[in-house]
């Protein structure tokens, strides 16, 4: 039996972060009954990566219902109150304001269905300057700062995901749960609310901390701002290769069994991390020119015996071979696709994972959803 079998959750969501979160907690064994629109989540058309469907649909809502509710309508309004009065879990992340103004206000759904536990999602909260606006993932990226510590030092970036929405969907799917936790000691439900913002927020105080005490981080592109060297160095064959070096005890074994050069601590300018970080460019350019007379399977395994911390610096060509890549395969409408499992493994407990919907599929609708195997 999973561990969430028997809780209703109902989720009128779009995008990424609510149906991050309400997949998670299918994944589980809740039901999760998702609202869409008569033309369906906006994000079926994202793209179309997995075998003609969107990839971030695929990923996101496998082992879902998908219910067709025209909140438009007088009809839809009740279908939607008749779901509520029968689940656990009501998660949304509708634009502020709109369930409220749909007849589902908060107070009111706490007042009628105490043992609920509501989950709302907003860009920026209920209160404040920018409460009403519209909030995106790369949108609270530029807008937290994130962007400004990202990237190289020619321009700020983007991280090259959707890491507000997923950090987002992570942060309510532990609230839920913490909720649900809270609910079966006390019988009574919750009331979250969860700002994009705050969870970016949260995520950036290590360098907002050092900002305020007057060192605010540099963008290093792969490089750390007080560690050297800790970055990506090239190897004879062209292949970029990030090390990274802690202690005065790695620094040691790397100039003695990687580059070979024993007396290099000895040079003042190398004696410990501070003169490194001071001296980085000439730190950088010591290793770099080393590394640049050896071959990638010569740096491997020179490193890999020495006990140095690595990395290749991958493409998704090379994840998609990666030894440590596991895969989980999921039925949807257009047929099997397989992508990443998800990262928590249950020792003894076989996960299954449930099929995609189509636009108002539902288990009174259709055969029941194949069962994934994971790899």
């Amino acid at each position: 039996m999973l561990p969430l079998e028997g809780i209703k959750v109902i989720s009128v969501e779009q995008a990424v972060a609510a149906p991050f979160c309400s997949s998670r907690l299918a994944d589980a064994g809740a039901e999760v009954i998702k609202i869409e629109r008569p033309e369906g989540d906006f994000a079926r058309g994202y793209d179309a990566a997995a075998k003609g469907q969107s990839s971030y649909f695929v990923w996101l809502n496998r082992g879902k219902e998908s219910a067709v509710v025209d909140l438009a309508t007088k009809e839809g309004r009740a279908e939607l109150e008749a779901l509520i009065a029968s689940a656990d879990v009501l998660l949304q992340n509708l634009k502020p304001g709109a369930m409220d103004k749909l007849g589902f206000s908060l107070e009111r759904l706490r007042k009628d269905y105490p043992k609920l536990i509501c989950c709302t999602i907003t860009g920026y909260g209920d209160t404040g300057p920018y409460a009403h606006r519209k909030a995106y993932d790369l949108l609270i990226q530029a807008e937290s700062g994130l962007a400004s510590i990202t990237g190289g030092p020619e321009s700020a970036s983007r991280v090259g995901l959707s890491i507000v929405d997923i950090a987002t969907g992570a942060t309510a799917h532990a609230s839920i749960l913490e909720a649900l936790i809270g609910r079966g000691r006390t019988g009574q439900g919750a009331d979250i609310r969860i700002s994009m913002f705050d969870v970016m927020a949260d995520w950036l105080t290590v360098p907002l901390l050092n900002s305020e005490a007057g060192n605010p981080p540099k963008r290093m592109g792969l490089a750390h701002p007080s560690i050297a060297p800790y970055g990506v160095f090239r190897s004879s064959d062209g292949k970029e290769i990030l090390i990274s070096i802690q202690s005065e005890r790695e620094w040691k074994k790397l100039c003695a069994e990687v580059l070979d050069k024993p007396e290099l601590p000895n040079d003042p300018r190398f004696a410990n991390m501070v003169e490194r970080v001071r001296n980085r460019v000439l730190t950088d350019k010591t290793v770099g020119d080393i590394f640049a007379t050896l071959t990638r399977d010569q740096l491997l395994k020179r490193l890999a015996d020495s006990d140095i911390a690595f990395a290749e610096v991958n493409t998704m060509a090379d994840l998609t071979v990666h030894p440590h890549l596991r895969r989980i395969e999921v039925e949807t409408p257009n047929g099997v696709v397989a992508y990443p499992a998800p990262a928590a493994i249950f020792v003894g407990e076989a996960r299954h994972y449930g099929a995609v919907p189509a636009i108002g599929e539902s288990k009174a609708t259709s055969k029941a959803p194949a069962r994934a195997k994971s790899s």
